[in-house]
């Protein structure tokens, strides 16, 4: 995939203009507040997907002008030269796609495809296990649609369950519908950790190529899937295997998980090891070794989308070079040049290590 034109009016604070980037590595660089992230975010619409800041769309149209925004991009994907356009007005979006009018800015899903790293990223190894759950969760996703359903399903049950460990302590007839809830989280719930297993198996090996490329071979990055309250190798296991250690595991924790009053063993409390030569890459990890980690975990993920799209979607990497060495740095720069990458950073210095491309400099909204 890539973007061969993108325009922007009444964005965010970005002058009305528009920008032809390299088909391969795009540094935006400019001063802290200048619109850099903006560019990104501009691009990261086109994948469908709300703002990865979090905004709401009626936070989007520049302030002071008349609440609407327009972007148009010219792109080549699907084996095809094709054109879409994303309009914001009175906080809704709508859509042109090949001129065709779609009513909202989703319906522009696969029609450009993208991984996003931002600082907020850095949570996946800074936070606890529900950062690294999203994550997987959001990848399988994007590669296994089906998968949306399931994982709703699991919560919902999980939910169902949850509210009856509460009522149980006023109501202790319904102790005997336990069963059929434990049955309902335990089918759903061994298919979600196989599902993530699997995923896991993938993208392990891609991650430490990356990160072994990102760091110089200076340290060795490993992954393993950590079910809670399951022992055993779940990568050898069938699902029926998986369900029966759920099974147990339900079984051993229900006085607790009645005490609790929600349910303290299954995928909803599984987490990613992420470790470093061996040590914990959350607890031990350097700001630079992290936030290697989280850029190797995004491009183990644009490897395998790829895989599966059979083509490369956009990366788009917001403020990625602070604390990241002179080497690290090379690496984002002159090595992923088989993708179209879009990299904003502060320093001008940057460029320096940049072997070919384009840079493109915003100051105060205005775009070069």
């Amino acid at each position: 995939m890539i973007i061969k034109k993108l325009a922007f009016s009444g964005f965010r604070n970005l002058n009305d203009d528009s920008i032809t980037p390299n088909e391969n590595i795009n540094v935006i660089w400019g001063n802290n507040a200048q619109g850099k992230t903006n560019l990104l975010e501009a691009i990261w619409l086109f994948t469908g997907g709300h703002s990865f800041r979090g905004n709401k769309d009626s936070e989007l149209p520049k302030i002071g002008g008349d609440g609407s925004a327009r972007l148009d991009a010219e792109f080549f994907s699907e084996m095809r030269d094709q054109k879409a356009s994303l309009i914001i007005k009175d906080g809704r979006r709508s859509s042109v796609i090949n001129g065709i009018v779609k009513k909202t800015g989703s319906a522009l899903v696969g029609k450009i495809c993208a991984v996003i790293f931002s600082p907020e990223h850095l949570l996946l190894v800074k936070d606890g296990p529900q950062k690294r759950r999203t994550f997987i969760d959001g990848a399988i996703c994007q590669v296994k649609p089906a998968y949306t359903k399931l994982i709703a399903g699991y919560n919902r049950s999980l939910l169902q369950r949850n509210t009856l460990l509460k009522d149980i302590f006023k109501h202790p007839e319904l102790m005997d519908t336990m069963e059929v809830w434990d049955e309902r989280l335990i089918v759903l719930g061994a298919q979600v950790i196989r599902e993530r297993v699997k995923y896991i198996e993938k993208l392990a090996p891609r991650v430490a190529e990356i990160y072994k490329g990102i760091s110089k071979d200076r340290e060795k990055i490993e992954l393993k899937y950590v079910a809670s309250g399951l022992e055993g190798d779940l990568h050898q296991l069938s699902d029926p295997e998986i369900e029966e250690l759920l099974r147990n595991a339900l079984k051993k924790s229900r006085q607790a998980d009645l005490r609790a009053g929600f349910t303290t063993v299954g995928p909803h409390r599984d987490d990613v090891d992420i470790t470093l030569d061996g040590l914990s890459a959350r607890t031990y990890g350097s700001q630079g070794q992290q936030r290697s980690v989280v850029l190797s975990l995004k491009l183990a993920e644009a490897d395998i989308l790829e895989e599966n799209l059979g083509e490369a979607p956009l990366v788009l990497l917001d403020d990625v070079m602070s604390e990241l060495d002179g080497s690290r740095q090379d690496y984002l720069l002159n090595h992923l040049s088989d993708r179209q990458v879009f990299i904003t950073c502060c320093s001008p210095e940057t460029l320096n290590l940049m072997e070919k491309g384009k840079s493109i400099f915003v100051e105060n909204g205005k775009v070069e």
